[in-house]
């Protein structure tokens, strides 16, 4: 049997003497992994980086053995973001959640057409892509089932003035009837809310406080059913923002 489809490159792992197993992040058939021939070599190393979206053949004798792939050149999203740390941090955190996350072969197109927009956003400022990943790390716990309610205020019901999130429920809380408990819950930055929402320009500092929120429910929902496994790539992204945060 064989296939055709778009993909994102989330692994590329020597197998052999010249052959790479590649995981790739495919819009009409999920996480799959696949064996390529002659992947060590120049010309495959420049497309198979990681963020890359490429097109993809895969073929095998069996559905469920592990398959071949034949690789043709798409969108270099990972490949050009070498002189740019930050965006490159969330490259490799983006395609080790995807890898980390996704169950195999269950597809998810919506996360994957957020994911590629998202990918190709990483050579702007952070100011644009830094809340929409923010948006898409909330979008990847939605998609497995974890999603978090912002919509009003677990408490009252308000939907306006929405300031924290309750760690235990994932629901949003209003700013008076947080306040009281503010040290027991999570900040909840304005951009996620509509009703919050401003004119004021993103900051740096809106997008690691997002960052927190997201990352705590990605820790408390997702990780566990992975062996609790930690997430390097992710940790160096935050700390690189963390960095730079303190430049300023």
């Amino acid at each position: 049997m064989h296939w055709l489809d778009s993909g994102i490159v989330l692994s590329a792992r020597k197998y052999g003497e010249n052959s790479v197993i590649l995981q790739a992040f495919t819009k009409e058939h999920g996480r799959c992994a696949g064996l390529v021939r002659g992947g060590t070599s120049k010309k495959l190393r420049g497309i198979l980086q990681p963020g890359n979206i490429v097109g993809l053949k895969w073929q095998s004798r069996i559905a469920d053995q592990l398959g071949t792939y034949t690789i043709e050149a798409g969108q270099s999203s990972g490949a050009l973001l070498f002189d740019r740390p930050l965006s490159l941090a969330a490259c490799s955190s983006i395609v080790a959640l995807l890898e980390k996350t996704l169950p195999e072969k269950e597809i998810h197109s919506p996360l994957f057409e957020a994911s590629s927009i998202l990918l190709g956003l990483l050579d702007d400022d952070i100011e644009l892509w830094g809340p929409l990943l923010v948006k898409w790390e909330l979008g990847l716990l939605s998609e497995m089932g974890y999603g978090l309610d912002l919509s009003e205020c677990a408490a009252t019901g308000v939907k306006e003035n929405l300031a924290y999130v309750s760690p235990k429920s994932g629901r949003a809380v209003s700013r008076e009837a947080g306040t009281p408990y503010g040290d027991r819950l999570l900040p909840l930055p304005d951009f996620l809310c509509s009703t919050n929402h401003s004119e004021n320009e993103i900051n740096l500092m809106d997008v690691e406080q997002g960052l927190r929120l997201s990352g705590y429910f990605i820790k408390k929902n997702l990780i566990p059913h992975y062996g609790g496994e930690s997430l390097p790539a992710r940790e160096r992204l935050v700390h690189k923002m963390n960095k730079t945060l303190n430049k300023k």
